[in-house]
């Protein structure tokens, strides 16, 4: 593989090569991202469906299972065995909306939060060696790509309201 930190790529125009390069990085990175926290998740016989559920809710606290959806596309099928699982097994707490009792606003629970600090920590330490070893121009370039690959909607979440993936509602 070619090493791509002297590489000079002009942003106009990229290769057929170029861009699957990219691909391929994207695949290994998820591969290597994800690695530690299947082997976590598996002591659980929990998914990554069930990490995302965690980590979303860690960083939303009293998300509606409605936001949540949102956020994961996935069926409400999906995310009822998922959520359905993480309560009866104590790691999310599930209440009834106060202005509306027809919602279920999520958090964590107290071993949730254990189990959501113990999975990023791993991410978390990855990310920031790579942001270390790439510095503040390519975190920022990194970033820009990133949000090019999102859709409209899920873009102007981190536009808007910062990186928590869910609107802030007016209190």
């Amino acid at each position: 593989m070619a090493d791509i930190s002297t590489r000079k790529v002009n942003p106009l125009f990229l290769r057929e090569e170029e861009l699957r390069q990219g691909i391929e990085l994207l695949f290994y990175a998820y591969r290597d991202f994800t690695a530690v926290a299947d082997q976590m998740l598996e002591q659980y016989n929990f998914g990554r469906a069930h990490h995302r559920v965690i980590y979303f809710v860690s960083r939303n606290p009293g998300i509606t299972v409605s936001d949540l959806l949102s956020i994961l596309k996935i069926t409400k099928q999906s995310l009822s065995r998922v959520l359905g699982q993480l309560v009866r097994e104590g790691f999310i707490e599930q209440k009834t909306g106060l202005q509306d009792r027809r919602q279920r606003l999520l958090t964590l629970t107290d071993k949730g939060e254990a189990l959501e600090r113990e999975l990023t920590e791993k991410q978390r330490a990855l990310i920031a060696a790579a942001y270390r070893e790439a510095g503040a121009e390519s975190v920022e370039g990194f970033r820009k790509v990133m949000l090019g690959m999102l859709e409209e909607e899920d873009r102007k979440r981190f536009e808007d309201d910062g990186p928590s993936g869910v609107r802030r509602r007016a209190s």
